[in-house]
Formats: C-alpha cells, sequence, structure tokens
C-alpha cells in the first residue's frame, strides 16, 4: 500500500485549479524547489524539474500543457548504483516556450535575468490567497512529505535555500498556521509538528481525501488515549483503595492484639470488626453494613481515629523496648 505522503501527493497531482494565475504560481513552486535552468552557449534556455514521484511529473507536464499549450518532453532514469525509484525528468527544450514559462512565473526579468537560485521571495504570482494554496500545493508536491500520522504528527517542505524557506514560512503564516524551520545538512526544512495544525494546511492545499483521513486517525488515536488516561485513572484510584484497606487492617489487627477491642468506643469497636470481615469493602459499602448506617465521612473519620491509636500504641512499644 502507498504511503500517506504518496497518497496526498497523487491526490493533490489531480487537484487542477481553472483559474491561469493559479496554475502559473503552482508551476512556479515546482520550478523554484525542484527545477533547473538550463542555459547553452547560445543563450538558449531550457527548464528540467526532476522528480521521484510519477504523480508529481504527470501534474507538471499536465500544468504546463493547460496553461501554456507546451509539449513537453519526459526522460526516465533508473539508478542503477543505489537501485532507487526511478526519476522522472520534465523537460521545456524550446528555448522560446521557456521564456514564456519563466516570464509568466516572475523566475526571468525583462531584461531577461534569471532571480538567483531561482527565487520567489518577493514574487508577484503569489499576492492572492487563491495563488497562495496554489504555490503552497506546488511545493509540497516538489519537496514535501507527511508522516504516517499513526505513528506521529509530521509534514515537511524542503529547501535549497534559508530564504526560500523563510518566504514558505512567510505564505504558510497567511493561513495563520505557524511553520518552523531547521537546517539539515545543506538544506532548510518547513515543518509543521502539531495534528490539527497539518489537518489544517491539508485543507489549504485542497486535499480533503488526506484531511478526512487524517481527521479520524486523529479522532481514534485521541479516543484511544483518554479511554488509556481513564483506565490509568481508575487503576491507580483501585490500587490507593486497596493500599489503604490494607494499612487499615494492619493498624485494626495491632489495637487488637495490644490493647483489644473491649478497651474502644462502641463506635471505633463496630467499624474495626466491620474492616476485619470485609476487607474488600469500600468507606461506602461499610458504612452501609453499620447499624444504623454510617456516611462515607463517617466511617473514613473513625477509621483515621483507629490508625491514630495504633500508631500511638506502637510508639509506645518502641519506647518500652528500648
Amino acid at each position: 500500500m502507498a504511503s500517506f505522503s504518496s497518497r496526498v501527493k497523487e491526490e493533490l497531482s489531480r487537484q487542477l485549479n481553472s483559474a491561469r494565475h493559479c496554475q502559473i504560481a503552482e508551476i512556479a513552486a515546482i520550478i523554484s524547489l525542484c527545477g533547473r535552468i538550463q542555459i547553452d552557449e547560445n543563450d538558449r534556455f531550457g527548464i528540467k524539474i526532476s522528480t521521484e514521484n510519477v504523480a508529481v511529473a504527470r501534474k507538471y507536464f499536465t500544468l504546463l500543457k493547460k496553461t501554456f499549450n507546451i509539449s513537453t518532453d519526459i526522460v526516465i532514469r533508473h539508478n542503477v548504483y543505489l537501485k532507487r525509484n526511478r526519476t522522472y525528468g520534465v523537460v521545456v527544450s524550446r528555448d522560446e516556450d521557456a521564456k514564456k514559462v519563466l516570464l509568466a512565473t516572475k523566475l526571468l526579468n525583462d531584461q531577461g535575468e534569471v532571480g538567483e537560485n531561482l527565487s520567489i521571495v518577493k514574487n508577484l504570482v503569489i499576492q492572492n490567497p487563491c495563488c497562495r494554496r496554489a504555490f503552497l500545493r506546488g511545493a509540497f508536491l516538489a519537496t514535501g512529505s507527511v508522516s504516517d500520522p499513526e505513528r506521529f504528527y509530521h509534514f515537511e517542505i524542503v529547501c535549497a535555500t534559508e530564504e526560500k524557506a523563510k518566504q514558505l514560512q512567510s505564505i504558510i503564516s497567511t493561513f495563520h498556521l505557524e511553520a518552523r524551520i531547521v537546517a539539515r545538512k545543506k538544506y532548510f526544512v518547513v515543518y509543521i509538528k502539531e495534528g490539527s495544525q497539518i489537518v489544517d494546511i491539508l485543507n489549504v492545499m485542497e486535499a480533503p481525501l488526506a484531511l478526512m483521513e487524517l481527521e479520524n486517525i486523529r479522532i481514534l488515536k485521541e479516543m484511544r488515549g483518554s479511554v488509556n488516561r481513564q483506565v490509568n485513572c481508575e487503576t491507580a484510584n483501585i490500587n490507593k483503595t486497596v493500599s489503604a484497606a490494607l494499612k487499615q487492617m494492619e493498624d485494626i489487627t495491632r489495637i487488637k492484639e495490644t490493647i483489644g477491642f473491649d478497651s474502644l468506643p462502641e463506635n471505633l469497636q463496630e467499624i474495626a470488626r466491620a474492616r476485619l470481615e470485609r476487607p474488600e469493602a469500600t468507606l461506602k459499602e461499610l458504612g452501609e453494613s453499620l447499624n444504623p448506617p454510617v456516611g462515607k465521612s463517617g466511617v473514613n473519620h473513625r477509621l483515621r481515629k483507629l490508625s491514630t491509636l495504633a500508631e500511638t500504641l506502637m510508639e509506645k512499644g518502641e519506647v518500652s523496648e528500648q
């Protein structure tokens, strides 16, 4: 079965915005994060994006065809040494086509200069909220991943420069989401670890199926956590009750073996005998067994008196032994 991350990318690859400006924003993100501009000796431009995910290659191919009516070449390579997945290259080889795309995505200025590192900082294609959604979708398709939510929550997009990472962080913040940046080897990773915020960013990128799957898993995990907490709490209460009952039994036995029950007031005799007869009973059950019945606080008060007496007897015993 495909990973959760692959399923998210598969869903996003089929999400095609009808607005041309949003399509351009998504193309800009893909080129900026996993693209390369090629310029030959005659200053002719070409664009190539590389990905190991066929869904991303298909999306890029479709976007270019739909937005610019450009036909692209698909190059498939196998990494023989690493025995890893295929790498898919989508190539715009014609100079006029490449320039058309780069000018539209504002990755090439009017003087024909490419922004350093394909910078998307202050890029005009992401002014509208709908375009920012498309841009984040493209960025995630290009270099993003999300962990299996059954195990833990982690969403990330890998950037080649800190500048790009900060730009992505800023775009994400416009949707009231808090992403952090961490340096990893030579890259900068924009990440989110909060489950509810990952749900929100899936909503921003328009992946409703993945969103529902993640929400269902979150609900189940929270229910399991709640049940576990309840069981732990009940277990702790049972242990506490059992420990208290054992202590009461020890105290009552000490009194019986030293001064005997006859020296006790009648109400304390009654509760002492009831506890010895019913070691497993709760305070409420003990109180109900008395005649007349006594409330829980009354039973607790009598047992505390017996405990204090037992401690006094023990101290006296230690003194006399010395």
